[in-house]
């Protein structure tokens, strides 16, 4: 039997091409430069109704708590997409947090979710299992909204377990010694 030796058709490679070409291409066009992502949340804080001002004290909380999370990105002018799921930083001067990219919208927490408001409206959201460092502040409340008889776990700085929760329950809790959290 005579081996015939194997050809790639070049349609083939022409097409590996364009896809490689087109994911490279279009992963450029549609990641905006910092400056660009920024003109964007100031735009989503003045349709909110924010002064300048106001603005600015929102960016440099949102900087600050990236500052805190390396791994974490600002997705709106007020909220970050952390590892564990998001933060909602409070707005200067209104009461409770709400995403401003959807204002209408409430920040709730989930079927499935353990959400964490801190002593300075902050909301936490968790919403994948991991131990991740926590940085809230000051005495505030949850909602252990998960699936029942899951049991979110609050660390302190050491590693060691401060205390833990049962989903499904809520309650009142001081963050201040909280390091770390274990959602589930």
């Amino acid at each position: 039997m005579k081996r015939v030796p194997f050809r790639r058709p070049a349609a083939l490679l022409a097409a590996a091409a364009a896809l490689i070409a087109g994911s490279v291409l279009s992963a450029h066009a549609s990641t905006a430069s910092p400056t660009d992502q920024r003109a964007v949340y100031a735009e989503q804080a003045r349709a909110a109704g924010l002064s300048g001002a106001r603005a600015g004290e929102l960016q440099r909380r949102v900087d600050a708590v990236l500052a805190q999370e390396p791994r974490a990105r600002q997705i709106s002018a007020n909220r970050l997409a952390t590892a564990g799921g998001t933060v909602t930083v409070a707005v200067p001067g209104l009461p409770g947090a709400r995403d401003l990219a959807s204002p209408d919208r409430a920040v709730s927490c989930a079927d499935g979710h353990l959400c964490i408001v801190d002593g300075r409206g902050y909301t936490y959201d968790y919403y994948r299992c991991g131990y991740y460092d926590f940085t809230g502040v000051g005495d505030g409340t949850f909602n252990n909204n998960q699936t029942p008889g899951t049991r979110a776990r609050f660390y302190n700085q050491n590693g060691s377990e401060r205390w833990s929760n049962v989903a499904k329950s809520t309650g009142t809790a001081s963050w201040t010694p909280v390091f770390h959290i274990r959602p589930c």
